[in-house]
């Protein structure tokens, strides 16, 4: 069967990508240039990109068509990627003239519709991916011969401005010509537009013309239709010009600080006061310097903070508070941004190398300190902005390491009085956490992606926050005219930013609309009064003619679902119950797939089989990417069972968010573990793709070693010694465990032993060993360990490559166990593509497929069949324990020692000594 993958990628959202990309599999010279070319068997001959911006609320359309040329019929896949704030509102297939519609649904009502469809056989179908800020919608349907079809997604999102501009930010990449490609955007704003752009970084002399631009009061227009000679790379050429980034930028006349718009019995109120003195700041950095921090990671921090402490104003006041195990502030107290102090930061932000584990709850309390300190001896100006900015990339593990605890101590000291940010380094972080963390404290959370551009990240994130304007802004609207207001009152205004207030109308003959904004400004409390006509129904109905004249209430609607959701992250369970309630009522009556709801489409399938249901789902940050149905299938094990009914052993939470797979009776957490081996020895295989888990054990003697890693070209190798229990005349004689563990890396020609007394480091002649009952460090170029008294050592060379060991002690003179070993990688990214070992061989991934969940005598041990490097194997769903996070993973189990999941056998991996590596 041939594919074609339509990939449109439309991103609408200040500083967030449109992207519109369209990839072709194994079709090549799409467009017929003389009668000795083959036309494509599928043609996509139209892809138009349609939004309409009305005062800032972007409604968007994916139109593209294409025909099967072929004599047999063909599968066409159209791909779109969405940003992360975007909620679908429509969907629809047009094939021959027949319409097939999405429907949006409640979670568990599109959940049940699956099972049911699963039960009869059907597979998944809409995948769900996540990039920096988008998440991917995909479709494939069959398309007869010499047929059409039309695919159409519809979204929506309000733009937020930055930095003084909106931005929409095309990626456009179709990877071949297209006969007629276009983008139209038209923008209406009600307070007229001041300048509107339109740049492409791929523009050409020849595609220059291609590009339309104008506004005029409050319309502004925007369009690019290349034609197919345009397209061109060259003259005589197949592939294309168009790749690369096609951005529209615009604002709006600020004449007066705010803008009230009234449509069909709802307000919306845009706030953004121009030319204010900055408000001072007084900014209390919290930066993680723990080992797992080497490497470009630190660098990319210090290069950060070092721009950051050039843009600083000289009326701000700043300290550092740099953590590990400990807690290591530069100064006692702020100091004020004068030239020296800003030098000798420079000199100190220059020399911050990582060490150490991870104790984010005392850094954090004592920022709240030196704040507190600073307030109460009025060594700060009175009307000045308090920030505690949290820099992390990676969970606490010493210290108060309960998530929920170090919430409750943040927010208890804080008492509402700073505002608190909290920057996620990498994807190791436990991101839910820090969105919690920042968003019960009046902040936002952001993660910083670990690629080349992260200084940049950090910079861009600083720069947002850089210069407040107001504080304490309240927003006053007449009580009995208005109701179901979104939030109005806000800890802060940043200049170049907005801030937006919607409501309903209640009286209906209201002629004219009163706002009160009082706020304290950097001298004085500031108050505007803002008093607006209504028009009237006629001028309201000319307005309607060019926008659609509902965006007020669905911009009201996006704007409540967007804020009620933020609110039941940090909610009580009561709370959260009626939070949830509300926000799926309007997702539900606005029909946006949003976490609480999902969208179900019925597509037809080829004359053998029956139609088939899929699911649109939406993701939520920090949570792994997977297919929707990939994921309720594994989820549910929506088994087909000799009755013809769905056998359900677990079902996804309401919100969607669930990556359990227990028995109906029992439930287990979210996990982002990646690869161990623990007790047993018990090996899994974390698989994100999937977002699932493999697991196997080894049944071997005590006394056998086992390779677990080796990397020649990195010259590291890992290295376990098995260990029995005591009692050997019990039932559990035949249990083993990892009693001893040899790392060997041979570059830095470095050997460290880890037993369950002692962890000894041999670098050339010297020798250093700790007990377990120590808490002590190691840290030179390239290489950093840290011993956690009676917990773990943390261990890590260079960037990419960190590993933890786990103690487990059992109680003194027990009759049968000993104590053992855990091994965990936290970082494997830096090994090469030929690293080997019972672990190494999946650092890069494992492709499996999983097929015919069937029941067995244990309704919780379900059996499956798995296809694996061109084998069939039968596994069976268990769990095993995370004892680094104390939690059950589910995984499917492959029987027999991993045979047929690992290369070769078991036995190929046992080494003659613990520091064994291959040359």
């Amino acid at each position: 069967m041939c594919r074609l993958l339509l990939g449109f990628t439309l991103l609408l959202y200040a500083l967030s990508p449109i992207s519109s990309d369209f990839v072709i599999e194994g079709i090549r010279n799409l467009q017929k240039r003389s009668t000795d070319k083959p036309v494509a068997d599928i043609e996509v001959y139209s892809i138009i990109i349609s939004s309409q911006v009305t005062s800032r609320f972007a409604h968007n359309v994916i139109t593209s068509r294409a025909v099967n040329n072929a004599n047999i019929s063909k599968e066409a896949f159209f791909d779109v990627d969405l940003p992360k704030t975007a909620f679908i509102t429509n969907f629809s297939m047009i094939i021959d003239g027949v319409t097939y519609l999405g429907v949006i649904k409640g979670k568990e009502a599109a959940k049940k519709q699956y099972e049911k469809a699963v039960s009869r056989g059907q597979t998944a179908g809409l995948v769900r991916a996540s990039g920096r800020k988008t998440e991917k919608f995909t479709v494939s349907v069959n398309v007869a011969s010499e047929s059409q079809v039309t695919f159409e997604l519809v979204y929506e999102e309000m733009l937020k401005r930055h930095l003084g501009k909106y931005e929409m930010f095309i990626k456009v990449q179709p990877k071949t010509l297209i006969k007629k490609y276009e983008i139209e955007v038209d923008i209406h704003e009600p307070q007229g537009i001041s300048f509107l752009d339109a740049q492409a970084s791929f523009l050409t002399n020849d595609l220059l013309p291609a590009v339309k631009k104008s506004f005029s009061g409050e319309k502004g227009h925007v369009s690019f239709k290349p034609t197919i000679d345009q397209q061109r790379s060259c003259a005589n050429c197949e592939t294309t010009l168009l790749n690369g980034d096609f951005t529209v930028t615009y604002d709006v006349n600020r004449e007066s600080p705010g803008n009230i718009q009234v449509v069909n019995g709802y307000f919306v109120h845009f706030f953004a006061p121009p030319k204010l003195s900055g408000v001072p700041k007084n900014v209390v950095y919290v930066i993680d310097r723990s080992s797992s921090m080497w490497g470009r990671k630190i660098e990319q921090t210090r290069e950060a903070l070092l721009r950051i402490l050039m843009d600083t104003s000289e009326h701000d006041r700043f300290n550092f508070i740099l953590f590990d195990s400990g807690i290591f502030p530069w100064s006692n107290s702020l100091v004020k941004a004068t030239p020296e102090n800003l030098r000798n930061a420079r000199n100190f932000v220059s020399t911050i190398t990582p060490q150490g584990a991870t104790n984010i709850n005392d850094p954090v309390l004592k920022a709240v300190d030196i704040l507190n300190k600073a307030h109460e001896s009025k060594s700060v100006p009175e009307r000045s902005v308090s920030i505690i900015v949290l820099l992390t990339d990676g969970q606490a593990n010493t210290g108060e390491a309960n998530p929920s605890r170090i919430q409750e101590n943040a927010k208890k000291a804080i008492q509402g009085r700073y505002t608190l940010y909290s920057l996620g380094f990498g994807q190791g972080v436990d991101y839910p956490f820090l969105e919690k963390l920042a968003l019960e404290n009046s902040g936002i959370a952001r993660r910083i992606y670990e690629d080349s551009d992260a200084a940049l990240q950090l910079q861009g994130f600083y720069s947002e926050i850089a210069n407040p304007t107001l504080i304490n802004i309240e927003m006053q609207y007449p009580e009995n005219a208005v109701s179901d207001l979104t939030q109005n009152n806000f800890r802060q205004y940043y200049e170049g930013s907005e801030i937006v207030v919607a409501g309903r109308v209640k009286d209906n003959d209201l002629n004219s609309f009163n706002v009160d904004v009082k706020a304290d400004g950097a001298d004085k409390p500031i108050k505007y009064t803002e008093n607006i006509q209504l028009q009237s129904k006629d001028d309201v109905s000319k307005k309607q003619e060019y926008i659609f004249g509902d965006f007020t209430e669905r911009l009201w609607a996006y704007l409540t679902i967007q804020q009620l959701l933020e609110k039941r992250l940090y909610a009580d369970p009561a709370e959260k119950v009626n939070l949830t309630a509300e926000a799926l009522d309007l997702s539900l009556k606005f029909k946006f797939v949003t976490p609480l709801t999902s969208m179900v489409v019925t597509k037809p399938e080829e004359k053998e089989k029956e139609e088939e249901t899929l699911i649109a789902d939406k993701l939520v940050e920090g949570q792994d990417s997977s297919s929707v149905g990939q994921q309720w299938q594994t989820n549910s094990y929506a088994a087909q069972s000799q009755t013809g009914q769905s056998n359900s052993y677990a079902a996804p939470s309401q919100t969607g968010q669930s990556n359990s797979y227990a028995a109906p009776s029992q439930s287990y957490p979210t996990y982002s573990s990646r690869n161990f081996v623990d007790s047993d020895p018990h090996f899994v295989i974390n698989v994100p793709k999937m977002n699932d888990s493999l697991c196997f054990n080894i049944q071997e003697k005590p006394g056998v070693i086992l390779n677990l890693i080796q990397d020649k070209k990195l010259g590291i190798a890992v290295n376990g010694q098995l260990i029995g229990n005591k009692n050997t005349s019990t039932d559990t004689s035949n249990e083993t465990y990892f009693g001893r563990i040899g790392i060997v890396n041979r570059e830095m020609k470095i050997r460290i032993e880890v037993t369950t007394d002692t962890v000894t480091v041999m670098n050339r002649k010297i020798k250093k060993t700790f007990s377990w009952q120590d808490t002590d460090s190691i840290s030179e170029e390239g290489f950093n360990l840290v011993v956690n008294n009676g917990s773990n050592v943390t261990f890590s060379f260079g960037e990419g490559a960190t590993f933890v060991i786990i103690l487990h002690e059992v109680w003194k003179d027990h009759p049968v166990h000993r104590d053992f070993l855990g091994f965990y990688t936290l970082d494997d990214h830096t090994f090469s593509a030929g690293v080997h070992g019972l672990l190494g061989q999946f650092f890069h991934g494992i492709k499996y497929k999983i097929y015919n969940v069937h029941k067995t005598d244990n309704p919780e041990k379900p059996d499956a069949t798995m296809k694996v490097k061109n084998k069939l194997l039968t596994v069976t769903r268990g769990v095993q324990r995370d004892y680094q996070k104390d939690f059950r993973i589910p995984c499917w189990f492959v029987h027999y020692n991993g045979e047929g999941l690992i290369d070769g056998t078991h036995t190929d991996y046992i080494v003659p000594d613990i520091f064994s590596i291959s040359y």
